[in-house]
Order: C-alpha cells, then sequence, then structure tokens
C-alpha cells in the first residue's frame, strides 16, 4: 500500500485509489502526544488518546512507500506533521535493538519503507540542511530503506506531487 500524509487539502486525482491512502492531516484531530508511553506498557501498539491518529499511524506501518508533505518550519516538519509522527510512536516497541552500529527502538510489525519527503514553503540553505540531518537520523527509526527529499514552494508543489503520483502509477 502507498500512503499520502499532508499537512494540507490535495486536490489530487488518485486514480488507484484501492492502492494509494490519502490521509489531509489538517482535517483530523490529532491531540499532542503526552508521553505517558501507554502505547507501550498498557494498551500494546495503541495510544491510549482516542483520536483520528488512531486512524493514521496503522497506515503508517503497513506502506510500503509514504509520501510526506509539510510545511518547513525552522528546519523540521511543521507542527500538523510533526505532532502525528509523534503520536505514531505506537508503531515502534519499548524495546531497544543496535542498528546500524546505534540504538534505536523494535519495530512493531512495520514494513520498510520507499519514502519521499516533499518540504515546502520559503525555505533558506540553512533550513534545508538542517532538515536533510533530521531526516537522515528519522529514516532509522521509521524503517525507511530509502528516502528521497524534494523541496518545493507553494507554487510548484502540486507539480511535483502529481509527479510522484504519476511514478506511483506506473
Amino acid at each position: 500500500m502507498k500512503l499520502i500524509l499532508s499537512d494540507k487539502p490535495l486536490y489530487i486525482d488518485l486514480q488507484d485509489s484501492d492502492k494509494i491512502k490519502y490521509m489531509d492531516l489538517s482535517s483530523m484531530k490529532i491531540a499532542n502526544c503526552v508521553g505517558c508511553f501507554g502505547c507501550w506498557t498498557k494498551t500494546p501498539g495503541c495510544c491510549v488518546i482516542r483520536d483520528d491518529a488512531t486512524k493514521v499511524y496503522p497506515l503508517i506501518a503497513k506502506s510500503d512507500s509514504v509520501l510526506y508533505i509539510s510545511r518547513l518550519k525552522y528546519g523540521g516538519y511543521d507542527t500538523i506533521m510533526k505532532t502525528m509522527l509523534e503520536r505514531a510512536i505506537p508503531i515502534q516497541q519499548a524495546f531497544i535493538r543496535i542498528y546500524k552500529g546505534e540504538t534505536h527502538h523494535v519495530q512493531r510489525a512495520v514494513k520498510p519503507k520507499n519514502a519521499i519527503i516533499i518540504p515546502y514553503g520559503d525555505i533558506s540553505d540553512e533550513e534545508k540542511e538542517i532538515f536533510k540531518l533530521l531526516v537522515a537520523r528519522n529514516s532509522k527509526n521509521m524503517n525507511f530503506d530509502n528516502y528521497r527529499i524534494i523541496f518545493a514552494t507553494e507554487k510548484n508543489l502540486y507539480s511535483i506531487v502529481n509527479t510522484v503520483l504519476k511514478k506511483w502509477s506506473e
């Protein structure tokens, strides 16, 4: 399955809608993680907060390809995407493993992913470099087999998204 996570509404034509899931995070009620670790101790694999995030993180775990679309703020994901990524912690276990010489969480039945991250906005060179480092670090905990970052402006965002979707449908 392929998954699109966006921090804004996208007006896209999903021809393979049974193979591609689109989640507009801006239209969902997703609370901040409270750091209670209930998803590891009380209800393993399930967040104790019952909101729309519980519909999203299982899709992240099942997906083999994910397209992340987020405004870039101060070299990181904007609030909506960051909140969702933090709430996806139930797809990991509390246990630690050595992965490529570093400690990382054990995944909970998470498919390895091909990820495309499209940060958009008025992005400085410094923000781009910070974001590249962030994604490189996150990729190890998010089970990315590989990833690609495509920086976009508001003006060319839809063109880039449509190019990715066209390649996904080939």
